[in-house]
């Protein structure tokens, strides 16, 4: 790469640091779009990287290593200053943080990796002998989410697979081992919700007292997904308005639904 072509990316960058800087401080839907959508796909094209890579290199360079509260407030702090991720942030954070402390599970089950923050967020409260199997079909962001685990120390917790969340559901008590679930996060694609709670049901997966907690129910939204779960005798479900994941200003919602049907 020649002076000229590394001085225009410079340039670029830099011009899209400024004006993502300038979106955090004064968005409205218009600059949301620019910070989650456009400006990453710049940065993309001009540095050969994905934005999820950008993130681990920021993680590496700033977390310390081992220590899974540095991760996450690192994470944090790269999607506020540096570039926006769908991570389940701080508000949505803390709700999972209670329902784990107060569930103390032994078996869970995340669908929707994405780079691997709240599977760090779930087992960094897991018992020695607990277990978090976390699903990502895309294999970008389950190499990235591998290595942000890692980093997190919690590899002896977390296990990530690369497959279709319905294929592993099916596979869950043959190849994996599993029983039952304590808590099941959905994060994956929201059309998916309604088809893999249904597999879990069908397989039989879930006791008296597992929890279901389910993201971006409102942001881009699950309406299928409530209006079942809703309307399940098997469930008591319980909403919580939240902001969406790093935007102060835009409101979204997750819900947490208990088992009580029979197992």
């Amino acid at each position: 790469m020649d002076v000229n072509t590394k001085a225009l990316i410079g340039a670029v960058a830099g011009t899209c640091a400024m004006t993502s800087a300038f979106a955090y401080s004064r968005r409205d839907w218009l600059k949301d779009q620019w910070l989650a959508f456009i400006s990453p796909a710049i940065y993309n094209f001009l540095t050969g990287t994905t934005r999820e890579q950008r993130a681990l290199k920021y993680l590496k360079e700033h977390a310390r290593e081992g220590d899974p509260d540095s991760v996450l407030e690192t994470f944090d702090e790269f999607c506020r200053t540096q570039e926006w991720a769908m991570n389940a942030a701080e508000e949505k954070g803390d709700i999972l943080d209670e329902i784990v402390r107060e569930l103390r599970p032994t078996t869970c089950l995340e669908l929707g990796t994405y780079c691997g923050y709240s599977a760090v967020r779930i087992a960094r409260q897991l018992s020695p002998s607990a277990r978090l199997i976390t699903v990502e079909v895309n294999p970008d962001y389950a190499a990235v989410a591998r290595e942000v685990v890692k980093l997190a120390g919690l590899q002896d917790k977390i296990e990530v697979i690369n497959v279709d969340s319905g294929d592993v559901i099916r596979e869950l008590k043959d190849k994996y081992d599993v029983t039952k679930l304590d808590l099941v996060f959905l994060d994956h694609w929201k059309y998916l919700y309604i088809r893999d709670i249904k597999l879990i049901e069908e397989e039989k997966l879930l006791k008296k007292g597992s929890v279901v907690f389910a993201d971006n129910v409102i942001i881009p939204g699950a309406p299928g997904y409530l209006e079942y779960i809703r309307g399940s005798k098997s469930y008591k479900s319980t909403f919580y308005s939240v902001h969406f994941e790093y935007m102060d200003d835009m409101k979204d919602g997750v819900e947490k639904s208990v088992y009580i049907g029979d197992e």
